[in-house]
């Protein structure tokens, strides 16, 4: 449970925002989209490996 502790006087709407960054950060919503279809793990291994060559190809751009 996220638990936002509200000084007396604070804005409402500050409230709020620091409640959504807590629960992004959390990633909630990223799991249950994941979770919403079974992905088989040799597809979960070849997304990791595109995703390390892409990171690789921009790391060598950047050089």
């Amino acid at each position: 449970m996220i638990i936002i502790p509200i000084k007396e006087g604070e804005n409402i709407e500050r409230a709020l925002k620091k409640f959504k960054r807590k629960f992004e950060k959390t990633g909630i919503i990223k799991e249950l989209r994941q979770r919403q279809f079974f992905t088989k793990p040799s597809i979960k291994r070849r997304d990791e490996m595109k995703k390390a060559v892409y990171v690789l190809k921009l790391q060598e751009a950047e050089e």
